[in-house]
Parts: structure tokens; sequence; C-alpha cells
């Protein structure tokens, strides 16, 4: 499979929505479910069209986050303190500035990779010339005091909460959707997994990258895969994504009106034993990005590029380890399996990722 499946999952929606306690799927949206599964296997990536899916709130979100980014820079680059920007709470709410967060090396795989499909990334990778803001979405998990970093608005943005939440909340949906689909098609019970995602620290995690200050070759996201469950995004303004398919190939991101794009992280490739890769994707500054840089400057628009991105995660008390029931889509034993990917919790997983990329 050299492209991600484009799946509408109009028919599961209105499926699950009409009988929520299903414990199978019609054999028309089984077809459905089994190209989100085949699409994870072969290549860790999966566009969906989603009919909860409004631009407008996606427009309205960028907005927003433009006005934000461009005020804290200026207030960063004169030296005035920004109040969202918390590195005693490990950058996990609130804004981290750029070349803080620096992904993993994976200089021996980018060196692997062939011509034509090279990543751009530096070997030693460098902190990324990007800001990043944490806002969590979902309920805390129920004895977990040191999870409840409470969110963090900006002053002088009235509508935070509100914008934050509903494109928060509509891509967690989204990717609460898609489980359920790859459950109907592995063989899983309804819900198995979607009870993982309960309580879990999901992060609505936008990106933004100054376009003005940064140009041609500049690296916005390190060549790396996520260390969470499922990674989704919406529509950006401004080109820059690309992703690696299972078998290497390098793919550019376009996200289609009414769309989404979802990736496997780590988390799902320890609990499939390897059947769902984690899928590794670099954002740079390229001729794409240039001339829509130079579209928005004539069209007097921000030249920030912001990615509306969420971190959908597994609750911290989950131990990370190959699920028995995928035993016969794994490529090994189950007792191989375990071996190469050794139990972990997902607090565990996620602290182990966080000092890799200088957050911990």
């Amino acid at each position: 499979m050299d492209a991600p499946e484009l799946v509408d999952v109009s028919a599961m929606l209105q499926y699950i929505t009409e009988n929520p306690n299903y414990t199978s799927v019609p054999e028309d949206i089984m077809r459905d479910c089994q190209r989100v599964a085949d699409s994870f296997h072969h290549t860790g990536v999966l566009v969906i069209k989603d009919p909860r899916v409004n631009e407008n709130d996606n427009w309205k979100f960028l907005d927003m986050l433009e006005q934000y980014f461009i005020r804290a820079s200026s207030q960063f680059y004169t030296d005035v303190i920004v109040p969202e920007i918390k590195p005693d709470l490990h950058y996990q709410v609130g804004a981290t500035p750029e070349r803080v967060e620096k992904a993993r090396n994976h200089c021996g795989r980018i060196n692997s990779l062939e011509e034509g499909n090279k990543a751009q990334t530096e070997c030693p990778p460098k902190p990324d010339d990007k800001w990043r803001y944490f806002w969590r979405i979902g309920e805390f998990p129920e004895g977990k005091s040191d999870y409840e970093y409470p969110n963090i608005s900006p002053a002088d943005f009235a509508e935070w909460e509100n914008t934050m939440n509903t494109w928060g909340y509509l891509m967690l949906n989204a990717i609460i959707t898609v489980v359920r689909m790859f459950e109907a098609a592995t063989g899983l019970e309804p819900g198995f997994m979607v009870d993982m995602l309960r309580g879990a620290p999901h992060l609505l995690a936008p990106t933004g990258s100054d376009l003005e200050k940064f140009g041609m070759g500049s690296i916005f996201a390190g060549y790396h895969y996520d260390l969470n469950f499922i990674t989704i995004h919406g529509k950006s303004r401004f080109p820059g994504l690309f992703v690696w398919l299972r078998n290497g190939k390098k793919v550019a991101v376009k996200v289609q009106d009414g769309c989404l794009i979802l990736q496997a992280g780590i988390m799902f490739e320890k609990l499939t034993g390897g059947f769902v890769m984690a899928g590794f994707h670099e954002v740079i500054y390229n001729e794409a990005t240039d001339e829509a840089v130079r579209k928005a400057r004539e069209e007097d628009r921000p030249r920030w590029r912001v990615s509306s991105t969420l971190f959908g995660h597994i609750r911290y008390n989950v131990v990370l380890e190959p699920l028995p029931q995928l035993e016969n889509r794994m490529g090994m034993s189950l007792e191989e399996a375990r071996k190469k990917y050794p139990p972990i919790t997902a607090e565990e997983n996620v602290i182990e990722e966080l000092k890799e990329i200088n957050l911990w």
C-alpha cells in the first residue's frame, strides 16, 4: 500500500449512535472497518472523512492560535515573561517556546532511508524551530492527582476555552470512532481499546512556527514518531508535513476539507505487537511552504504555520504489551512479541519518552 486509505466514518458513526450496545457491525460497515485496520497496518496512517468536522471551527481555532503565537513570541523575543510557559510542569500545560522540544535521535533509521525518501532532519537532531501549546482534553483519572495540572487560558482571549474544547473534543471523538472500527476489524471486544482511553491525559497540542523568522530548510519538527497512542490533525494553512509509510515511502500530507489525518504512535505499536507500527513524520519549510507564505504576504495574512494537533493517549495505569487477541496478526509468536515489547505502563512510557525529547 503506497498511500493511506481515505475512509468515510459516517456509516459507523450512525450505527454506533443507534446501537450503543452493539456486539458486531453489519457487513458493509465491516468493510470500512477493515480498511481502517489495513491502512494502519500497511502505512501507520489513516485519513478519515467525518461529518462532525466543521471547517469553520478549524479556521476559528487557527485564527486564535496565530494571534496567540504572534503575541507570545513578541514577548519572548524581547525578554518579556510569557506567563503561559511552565517549565516547572515539564511544559505539559501551556506554552513551550521554540528550540526547547527536540526529536529523539533516529539517525540510524534516517541514514537507512532510500534516496527520494530521505528526511531533512540533521543528525544528531537540533531543537525544533516551533512553539507548542498544550491544553488537556477529557476527564482526569481517578486517584491520580499529579495529572491534574490545570489548563492555562491566556489573558485577553475570551473565547480561548470554548474554542480549544470545541476542536479538541471533536478530534478526540474522531479517534474514539476510529478505534471502535479497528476493534471491529481485528476481532477485539467492542470498547476494549476505547476503555484504555478513558481518563487518559489527552492533549490538544497545536504548534506554531514563525514563517518570517525561519526560512527555507528550517526544521519545525524533526523526524520522529509520537510517544502516545494516536495523533490526529486537521487542515493547516501551510504545507510542510511529511509522513513515512511502513514501506519507507515519504508522503507529503494534504488534508482535504471535512477530513482529518491520524497516525499511529508508539503505544499503538506496543499494544498490537507491531501489527501497527508507530509512524514517523517531519515538518519542514520547503518550496510549497514558501509559495504559501508569499501568497499570505500578498493577502496580508499572518505568516505562522499552526497545526491543529491532538495527542490521543492511553490511561496511565494500562500496561502496554502485545495483546494476546492479536497474536495471529503480529507475524511472530506472542512470546516473541512480548520480548520485543516488554511490559511498561503508559505513564512510564510517557516519562521515558519525554526525557528523550528534552521535556522532562
